[in-house]
């Protein structure tokens, strides 16, 4: 039988919130802890409210299974940890001292520490050059835990320094760092292109940079996004005499929703986009704005070809108490459709559409019904965010290249032929 237990960091404090218990996947459930509780505990998900009962094995691995790595680097983990790659609490256990968002999972008893450790600036050319096997070298000896396919690593940087550590045991990343992607030319510049046009066309985006190791070719560059799941402040205690950030609890919504991450694409035309909303109208703490930020920045997914914005690419973000719901800042943004091996398929449909080709102005009219939204105003935002769309390319391509990445332009002609907002000019 095993057993571990949950722990969930509320206003700087690491509390205990409930414990999964099962002998495998197939029958472990997790529950609250009586304590917790009583003492007005608040859900650490949407799908797992507050109660008595212990959930089902389906209700526990959908969310829980969702703070795993997908593909390649859950595979070389599984490895690595001598675990079979389909028992995720084996794996949980490996990595979830330090998760997206605030929990910590561990054995119940077991000693938590927590320490940064320098990196040279050798290891950081070699995570560049290596990539997706030195990432998931760097999540296995961190114990760190990041959802998604791509090799990503958690690192913590020093602005005082200049310098990045990693983060060792339950000691909180600052920043989640990835390397380009050999099957995807010039997917670092894209990301930050795409990123550097949503921020200039209005959304909320996280701080984002480029490290650049050498001389900006694809084995010399890294992305660098600041969590915004990490605060400081002013008391701060230290860790390894470097400040501890706070950790902020946030959620995907295919957790929220209840979707395991196998299903994190829609796979036929349903109500994935109707469900978000629908999240934001019950527990946002500013449902109006948030509706509308969630509105913009699926607009500007599709502008851009961005096909990989499935539901695991959005989130709601906690206050420190737990008490607060916000839509989270947009991120992972990538033009996807720009390379050939890619789907031109949406990862969810819009007004009854899939294919980017097929999707218009109009797709847009009958999402907003779709969503609860006034047709009107939802339109008026459409075309407000196209209209801006290609000078927000233009000027944040054109300042790429100023600082050295050549291939920023390219990249912006090619988005401009095959993007959304081509379709979205010929059927307005």
């Amino acid at each position: 039988m095993k057993e571990l237990l949950v722990s969930a960091e509320q206003n700087g404090k690491l509390i205990p919130v409930g414990k999964i218990t099962g002998n495998n996947p197939s029958d472990a459930g997790f529950r609250y802890l009586d304590e917790y509780r009583f003492n007005a505990g608040v859900p650490i998900s949407i799908s797992l409210p507050l109660q008595e009962e212990p959930f089902s094995a389906e209700q526990t691995a959908s969310f829980f299974e969702g703070l795993l790595p997908e593909g390649f680097t859950r595979r070389t983990v599984a490895q690595w940890m001598h675990v079979d790659e389909g028992d995720y609490l084996s794996i949980l256990h490996g990595l979830g001292r330090e998760c997206l968002g605030a929990l910590c999972i561990a054995e119940d008893g077991e000693v938590l520490d927590a320490s940064y450790e320098p990196i040279t600036d050798s290891q950081v050319r070699d995570l560049a050059a290596e990539g997706a096997v030195k990432s998931a070298e760097m999540v296995t000896n961190s114990h760190l835990s990041l959802t998604g396919a791509s090799g990503k690593v958690g690192l913590y940087y020093d602005a005082a320094g200049n310098s990045w550590y990693l983060p060792l045991g339950t000691a909180p990343s600052t920043h989640i760092v990835k390397q380009s992607h050999v099957r995807l030319e010039a997917l670092v510049t894209n990301e930050r292109l795409s990123l550097m046009t949503a921020a200039r066309c209005g959304l909320d985006t996280p701080n984002c940079s480029i490290i650049n190791t050498g001389g900006g070719e694809e084995h010399e560059v890294l992305f660098a996004t600041q969590r915004y799941d990490r605060v400081f402040d002013p008391g701060c205690q230290k860790i390894s005499g470097l400040p501890r950030p706070y950790r902020l609890h946030q959620e995907d919504f295919a957790q929220a929703m209840g979707v395991p991450a196998a299903y994190k694409y829609e796979r036929k035309p349903g109500d994935y986009l109707k469900r978000m909303f629908e999240i934001l109208r019950k527990y946002s703490s500013d449902p109006v704005a948030d509706q509308l930020k969630l509105w913009d920045t699926i607009v500007f997914d599709y502008l851009i070809g961005n096909t990989d914005a499935h539901i695991k690419n959005f989130s709601l973000l906690y206050g420190k108490d737990f008490r607060q719901i916000r839509l989270a800042p947009a991120y992972d943004i990538v033009s996807t459709v720009i390379y050939g091996q890619s789907t031109r398929d949406m990862a969810f449909s819009i007004g009854g559409a899939v294919s980017i080709e097929d999707i218009s102005r109009d797709s847009f009219r009958l999402a907003a019904r779709e969503a609860g939204l006034g047709e009107r105003m939802a339109l008026q935002r459409f075309d407000a965010m196209a209209n801006r769309f290609r000078s927000a390319l233009h000027e944040s391509a054109a300042e790429l290249a100023h600082d050295g990445y050549v291939k920023a332009s390219a990249l912006e002609d090619r988005i401009l032929q095959s993007a959304g907002i081509r379709y979205a000019d010929g059927k307005a």
